[in-house]
């Protein structure tokens, strides 16, 4: 028995899903670097405030990722903009501090995640694209 035509296959699926799966655990991992906030002996209030302010990136990238759980090619290409340039601008910032490209390239790192999600996005946007118009062309 055939898949019915519309739907997606199941490597097109997979490949959609791991980008979501990489997105949300790459979105965590950054948000668990603004728990370091708590315990520095301010109030409470301002251990909130400073906790959601650390948290602003992360905020920003949900909305991307829900922008890219729609709409896979203009979200994966957004998402892999925002890994380079935060790679760079990481990179830009420790090599800066300490002269030393190994440390500017272990900062990059934080943004390659994001490149790969960004690229996962577009590689299932363009996967299902190609299914759809084989699927017209029948």
């Amino acid at each position: 028995m055939e898949a019915p035509k519309d739907k997606p296959s199941s490597r097109t699926s997979a490949i959609g899903w791991a980008a979501r799966i990489l997105c949300v655990l790459s979105i965590a991992f950054l948000a668990l670097f603004s728990l370091d906030v708590f315990g520095e002996g301010t109030g409470l209030g301002q251990e909130i405030l400073a906790f959601l302010l650390h948290n602003i990136p992360s905020f920003g990238l949900i909305i991307l990722l829900i922008i890219a759980w729609k709409h896979e090619l203009a979200g994966g290409a957004v998402i892999t903009l925002v890994g380079l340039a935060a790679s760079a601008y990481f990179y830009s910032l420790n090599y800066g501090r300490s002269h030393s490209v190994s440390t500017g390239l272990r900062a990059a790192l934080i943004g390659a995640p994001f490149v790969v999600v960004g690229s996962l996005f577009m590689i299932s946007y363009f996967l299902h694209r190609h299914k759809a118009l084989a699927a017209q062309a029948q």
